[in-house]
């Protein structure tokens, strides 16, 4: 078996180990029990706000918009495979640092699987199973999210500058 075909295989029985269970590490910085301790001032809501904003945006926008581009305009597999390299891998990185290092293992399995691949093909089946399993990552990740807090926040409705328009 390949490597590629290894992590396709382990990021798709991932995706459903957590399919209807949240994984033990997104339970866990959910209440606080952050493993580096990161989070300023004794306080773990911005470690939560960077977990969501990391797990959204890989999988929204890194491995969406290679999906999407690869669609229509023929990619370059050596420059496809640096930017993962470069993005991904300090994204897998830093699911570690906020909490969630069997998420950054498996995402750096997805970078070492991803910067070897020798086609374009194997390349995008890695993708597709990648962006699969983050997607369900993110939801656990907002599904552990306070979002109550953010009632404490309202937005002040006043009229746009310069326009008359009302907010």
């Amino acid at each position: 078996m390949t490597l590629t075909r290894a992590v396709i295989d382990e990021l798709d029985a991932e995706r459903e180990r957590i399919w209807l269970h949240c994984p033990a590490e997104v339970a866990r910085i959910g209440k606080g029990i952050i493993p580096r301790r990161t989070g300023s001032h004794g306080q773990y809501l911005s470690t939560l706000m960077f977990a969501e904003s990391e797990a959204r945006t890989l999988s929204d926008e890194v491995l969406w918009g290679i999906l999407e581009v690869s669609g229509s305009e023929p990619l370059d597999l050596r420059t496809v495979q640096l930017l993962v390299r470069q993005i991904v891998g300090y994204k897998a990185a830093f699911f570690d640092f906020v909490g969630l290092p069997e998420a950054g293992a498996l995402v750096a399995r997805y970078v070492q699987a991803a910067t070897g691949t020798g086609s374009m093909d194997d390349f995008l089946a890695l993708t597709r199973a990648a962006i699969s399993y983050v997607n369900k990552l993110h939801m656990w990740i907002d599904a552990v999210f306070p979002w109550g807090v953010t009632n404490g926040f309202k937005r002040v409705e006043v009229g746009i500058a310069g326009t008359g328009e009302p907010a």
